[in-house]
């Protein structure tokens, strides 16, 4: 979760509530500098590069970065005539992006008729970020979205007692599960792999990408969808929770110190697919 997606504060889904006597505006945009070198490639080159970067918080949408006009590489882009009108924002107009033999409609784009509150935008353009061959803080490539420094994971160990039930059947049942907190969403209990009873897990092919943690593979539980996930080989930044599997709540019973979790509000999580031309080997070599 971030600022703005998700169940953060700015988003629709919110979780939580500002205190004030009056309702805020239903959707409320935040802009600020994101004080780091962020760059695009495309085409195999580098068609932007800039520590003057602006990121938007949108309601309900991941933060989108706006790089001023004259750190991006002359003739890179090109107006494509297509004009479209963000719902806050005014009139969008859209670019083509060109390098080399490589073209793209649609690539990027720039708000032209903005009104006075909205000045930090002005002369700024934003890359569709699929559209890119990558996006890159330094020289190290950013997945799934620009930095969002509202997000926050912490990890703990614990020796609560935890388990699994599908029907009569215990799936899994540990002592030293891990706890992973991330910023909005409720609590996801790991458990070692040795604590469960693998076979009663199905894997299913289907693989989900977090921008934080890395790609997750499913497993069924008897007739329960897509019950259990893992990640395998998590990022560095999260390698507490590497190859540990975690259960759904609403999908399975899981019992915690002996009370029956339920799917509580901000449990469920929108996944993130894969970056254009992002293979899952890239995915664990960022």
């Amino acid at each position: 979760m971030g600022l703005a997606w998700q169940q953060g504060p700015l988003a629709h889904g919110a979780v939580g509530r500002f205190l004030t006597p009056q309702p805020l505006p239903e959707r409320l945009l935040f802009a600020e500098p994101l004080r780091r070198r962020l760059r695009v490639k495309f085409g195999g080159e580098w068609i932007a590069d800039s520590e003057d970067v602006v990121i938007l918080h949108e309601p309900d949408r991941y933060p989108v970065a706006y790089f001023p006009m004259e750190d991006v590489t002359p003739g890179t882009l090109e107006p494509s005539g297509h004009v479209t009108r963000h719902r806050d924002l005014g009139d969008t107009s859209w670019y083509a992006a060109r390098q080399g033999q490589q073209h793209r409609d649609r690539a990027a784009w720039q708000h032209t008729a903005l009104a006075d509150h909205a000045r930090e935008l002005q002369g700024r353009v934003a890359f569709a970020w699929r559209a890119m061959d990558g996006f890159y803080e330094e020289d190290q490539r950013v997945l799934g979205h620009a930095a969002d420094a509202y997000h926050r994971i912490d990890i703990r160990p614990t020796s609560r007692d935890l388990e699994v039930r599908d029907g009569e059947r215990v799936v899994a049942r540990s002592s030293r599960p891990t706890v992973l907190y991330e910023s909005g969403f409720a609590p996801r209990w790991y458990v070692p792999r040795e604590d469960i009873d693998m076979s009663a897990l199905t894997p299913v092919d289907t693989q989900t990408f977090c921008p934080f943690k890395g790609l997750a593979g499913y497993y069924d539980i008897g007739a329960a969808a897509k019950a259990a996930w893992s990640y395998p080989d998590a990022y560095p930044e999260v390698s507490a929770i590497s190859d540990m599997i975690s259960f759904e709540p609403d999908m399975v019973a899981v019992f915690l110190d002996g009370k029956r979790l339920a799917l509580e509000p901000g449990q469920g999580v929108v996944s993130h697919g894969l970056d254009r031309g992002l293979d899952p080997d890239e995915t664990h070599h960022r």
